[in-house]
């Protein structure tokens, strides 16, 4: 039986070391592992013994200079700024359907600034409004405690990296655009002969989905966490292909999202995303870890629910003795995850 391969796709940030990147990514799942009850195949994971790990990195290519600047509301155009109102403007939709919020003025009031009566604006002048917006979202009360520490920039650098993948343009010198070349990282990641489970993180859960979407090879384990797929103002309909599907090539697909993560839509993808030929369709799994900062890559990882199907799956399609079986875990599970990035 071929080596497994297990493909991490990162989401937005600053240019980072993949190498350094790939060790705390698999040091994580080592930790979710451990709690899991599989620190026996913690070495194996570790080691590349029981698959071979990569890390699809891409991050250069928002600042390689091919590419427009990343997290500068100069940098972005019409259509890109739009995008991250959008965005925003959805952000503060769910946090007006909280309840606590049903009486919530200062939101209403802030919310209703968002898309102003659809007027037609030059590029700064939306990059000023939505900068005044986002930096308002801190004075608000009833807001997500992490969207109050976060500043106008922490916002726009967030959210500008998915814009400028859906506007699917910035055309390098070689012609192809900047989606196309961040989802060929992902391809490069992948053997076709070979078994891939692959865990796509935030943006990294989009890249990945749509990369899948053209891949023949066999992943029997398809890996979401805190993805804002289901986003419906903007991420939703601008995914591609339409209409959105689960990836041919995928024979399970398990969606994670903490409630308290303030980048995952309240709407999910189970209720969203079409099955495949063989009716595969996103499993949700759902955490209520009560952290101030639930989006962090790592700290999904670290959880028993992520790790051990992860782990499982390798040990199955590799050749290395087989772990004990899955336990399915369903609904919703409260704890404190450990610290990531």
């Amino acid at each position: 039986m071929p080596k497994p391969q297990l493909v991490f796709v990162h989401g937005i940030g600053d240019p980072r070391d993949p190498d350094e990147a790939l060790t705390e990514w698999k040091r994580a799942l080592a930790s979710g592992a451990r709690a899991a009850g599989l620190a026996s195949e913690i070495s194996a994971l570790t080691m590349d013994w029981m698959a071979d790990c990569s890390y699809a990195y891409y991050g250069d290519l928002f600042t390689d200079g091919e590419s427009q600047g990343a997290g500068d509301l100069d940098s972005l155009d019409e259509e890109e700024t739009a995008i991250v109102l959008g965005l925003l403007a959805e952000f503060l939709d769910e946090e007006a359907a909280r309840p606590e919020n049903r009486d919530n003025r200062a939101l209403a009031r802030l919310r209703a600034q968002v898309l102003p009566d659809g007027q037609a604006q030059g590029a700064g002048e939306v990059g000023r409004h939505a900068w005044a917006v986002m930096t308002a979202v801190a004075a608000v009360p009833g807001v997500a405690q992490v969207a109050r520490w976060a500043t106008a920039r922490d916002v726009l650098r967030t959210w500008s990296q998915p814009a400028r993948y859906l506007r699917r343009r910035d055309r390098a010198s070689e012609g192809r655009t900047l989606d196309v070349r961040i989802r060929d990282r992902v391809l490069d990641c992948l053997d076709r002969e070979r078994p891939a489970v692959v865990v796509g993180h935030s943006l990294g859960s989009v890249v990945a989905f749509e990369a899948l979407a053209s891949y023949n090879g066999p992943v029997p384990l398809l890996v979401t966490i805190g993805s804002p797929i289901a986003t419906s103002g903007l991420v939703w309909p601008r995914l591609r292909p339409r209409p959105p599907a689960t990836p041919g090539c995928v024979d399970r697909w398990l969606d994670f999202w903490d409630n308290d993560d303030v980048v995952v839509p309240r709407r999910k993808l189970a209720d969203r995303v079409q099955p495949n030929e063989r009716g595969v369709t996103p499993t949700p799994q759902r955490f209520d870890s009560r952290m101030w900062w639930a989006h962090g890559a790592t700290t999904y990882l670290g959880r028993p629910e992520v790790a051990g199907p992860v782990l499982r799956t390798l040990s199955a399609s590799s050749t290395l003795p087989k772990v004990s079986a899955e336990t399915p875990t369903s609904g919703s599970v409260e704890a404190t995850a450990p610290a990531g990035s």
